[in-house]
């Protein structure tokens, strides 16, 4: 951890030179998500604000305007577009080919990198087949071939960490030595998401006992530096046990120097986090520690500059800072001088180049017709209850399940499907909306629908599980005040994939009242109740009745935490992707009508109107919520086209 940067500046010997001092950036990716090119696949469309090649741009610019760099990955790097998809499933990755991503990363020198959750949806072969080609190393001191007696004697997937040695120049251009200590780790749950894939084949241990663990050996080792490659979002600023976002209490270790984070899909510094325990958003540091997240789907390239001199044979930080650039805001970084100009080489070109190929592949791909909807197809208004989308899913889960368990004892049980939206904007920004329009359905559009290869599960639960899954979804909505208007409609903070709705159900969501849960899951209050007047059937829901809820592989083994859930609860555990059980249900049931109204309603007091922030492409569509005499807003500064909709017709309640 840092300590105060100026007075370690002032305890330097005086007669030393300034010039003696070298300036290192460290260059930060994450999440990428295979996102290669500028390109929204779901969409069809170009979209410059996202995309590795894009950002190899920021990546060549960054290294012309300073001498020193290392640059790394923070994880989810292999899943998350149709590319990952494809080569995956369709093409796969062939002797001596090298996937794209990897090709990419290749390309563009990367110094080190750590793993995501998602580098496992594909499984452990397709994993390491596509490391196997990587010119770089990959770095994990929590995921693990088997656990030892203490992290120190646990046996890894891949090596712990790295050292580094980089030769370095000085502001006077004289060549020095430093060592990089570079250590990964990621959430422990890795193991209950994927578990189809990783069950008795991986473990994993706390992200901060092994950090804690290896430190003190990297700096034994010859580490000068230490930086953590975290995979982990900031979270609580207490440890505790197996916690998924553990960036807070990581920053607090002893002989820790910098922090790269991730997975939560946001950017830091930012203002989100201003008056969190530990944060200093205006230094970018945690505890004192540098720390930098830099987006998803390569919307930012995260910054940490340092300063180092060398003081009795040691290497000390003396100043940092931390920043990040954004693909949005491209053109104001290469307006920026750039000294360096023509001593580095340029890498984009070669980037571009690997990813055209496998761009135009998918593309021929994901155009092919699967079958026809006589529907628009979209997720503007999920937060409404008029929501195709999820209805759609819903249908298929509940088709699937059923055929695989009707000859089983739990052939009897009721059938409940649970769905939530694949893309309803939130953290993945404006575009993040599915919109299909009526017609020709490809496998793009299916793609749209479910973005993530989870396959198909289900649980078996009792009418009280439903109830608190239900609970746990309904936090999505903030609390209203009765009579007010503009006031927002949804949580920020809260993440749209854990926006469950269950089909098979009737049920209204107060929204007068306080939620039972918090948007990080974690129970508020147990006497705290939004969920009213649910039926199954048309009769109130009995607490004791059993039921087989469909659900998707990722959210059975207990993602995001909803009641009934886990090893206990799952029934059935299918190979089958739910992407391409969709793909065949349209087939079957083509052509499409899908009902736009889902089963909850929303319930408000008189005079109450709120805000809905949606995609600009939804005032297309306000015909589904003219009953909610929808006004526009305008557009916010995210991109977001702000509607107000009123909550007190007696239709609501």
């Amino acid at each position: 951890m840092q300590s105060d940067m100026t007075q370690q500046l002032n305890s330097f010997d005086r007669s030393q030179e300034i010039s003696a001092a070298v300036d290192l950036r460290i260059m930060e990716t994450t999440d990428l998500h295979v996102h290669l090119h500028p390109y929204d696949y779901y969409a069809d469309c170009p979209n410059p604000d996202l995309g590795l090649a894009r950002l190899a741009e920021l990546i060549d610019h960054a290294r012309q305007q300073v001498p020193n760099c290392l640059l790394f990955d923070n994880g989810d790097f292999l899943q998350g577009t149709p590319v990952g998809d494809f080569f995956a499933y369709d093409r796969g990755v062939r002797t001596g080919e090298v996937h794209p991503v990897i090709a990419a990363m290749n390309a563009l020198r990367y110094d080190a990198i750590t793993l995501g959750n998602h580098e496992f949806n594909y499984g452990l072969e397709f994993l390491m087949g596509s490391l196997s080609q990587a010119q770089f190393p990959t770095v994990s001191a929590n995921i693990l071939r088997k656990t030892g007696r203490a992290p120190l004697y646990d046996q890894h997937l891949f090596r712990p960490y790295r050292l580094l040695q980089r030769d370095v120049v000085d502001r006077a251009g004289r060549s020095r030595s430093i060592c990089v200590g570079v250590i990964g780790v990621a959430p422990a749950q890795i193991t209950l998401w994927e578990r189809q894939h990783l069950d008795g084949r991986i473990q994993t241990r706390d992200m901060v006992d092994s950090v804690t663990a290896w430190v003190p050996e990297m700096r034994e080792a010859g580490a000068d530096i230490v930086v953590v490659l975290a995979h982990s979002g900031i979270g609580e600023s207490q440890h505790i046990d197996l916690m998924e976002n553990a960036v807070s209490p990581l920053a607090r270790i002893e002989g820790v120097d910098l922090i790269l984070c991730g997975h939560s899909h946001q950017v830091f510094p930012s203002p989100r986090y201003a008056g969190v325990p530990g944060v200093d958003i205006e230094r970018g540091t945690i505890w004192g520690t540098p720390t930098v997240m830099s987006g998803f789907f390569g919307s930012h390239l995260g910054l940490i500059d340092m300063t180092l001199l060398q003081d009795g044979g040691k290497w000390h930080i003396v100043d940092t800072q931390v920043t990040t650039r954004a693909l949005r805001e491209a053109s104001l970084h290469f307006a920026q001088p750039a000294p360096l100009e023509g001593l580095m080489p340029l890498h984009s070109p070669a980037v571009r180049k690997i990813v055209a190929s496998a761009h135009d592949a998918v593309l021929d791909k994901i155009r092919q017709p699967v079958g026809q909807s006589e529907t628009a197809i979209n997720s503007f208004f999920a937060y409404l209850g008029r929501n195709a989308a999820t209805a759609l899913v819903a249908h298929a889960q509940t088709e699937f399940v059923s055929n695989h368990l009707k000859h089983s004892v739990l052939g009897d049980l009721p059938l409940l499907s649970a769905v939530s939206p694949a893309k309803v904007g939130g953290f993945g920004g404006a575009r993040n909306f599915t919109n299909i329009d009526a017609g020709m359905m490809t496998l793009r559009a299916l793609a749209d629908l479910y973005v993530f290869p989870n396959r198909i599960a289900a649980c078996r639960v009792n009418g009280a599980e439903v109830l608190l899954w239900l609970e746990r979804s309904a936090s999505a909505f903030r609390q209203l005040e009765p009579g007010k208007g503009e006031q927002d409609l949804i949580d920020s903070a809260f993440p749209g994939y854990n926006f469950e709705i269950i089909y098979g159900l009737d049920y209204s969501i107060d929204l007068m009242s306080p939620a039972r849960f918090g948007p990080d899951g974690r129970e508020i209050d147990p006497s705290n109740s939004r969920i009213r007047d649910v039926t199954w059937n048309g009769v109130p829901l009995d607490m004791n009745a059993e039921f087989v809820l469909c659900t998707n592989s990722f959210r059975a083994q207990g993602a995001g935490g909803f009641a009934g859930t886990g090893f206990d609860g799952v029934v059935l555990e299918h190979p089958a992707i739910t992407r391409d059980i969709l793909c065949n249900y349209v087939k079957n049931h083509s052509p499409l009508n899908i009902p736009v109204q889902s089963p909850f309603r929303l319930r408000t007091e008189q005079g109450t109107s709120a805000i809905l922030r949606t995609g600009v492409a939804a005032h297309g569509h306000l015909d589904l919520i003219a009953d909610f005499a929808p006004e526009i807003l305008g557009v916010d500064k995210d991109g977001f086209l702000q509607v107000k909709v009123c909550l007190d017709g007696p239709q609501f309640n």
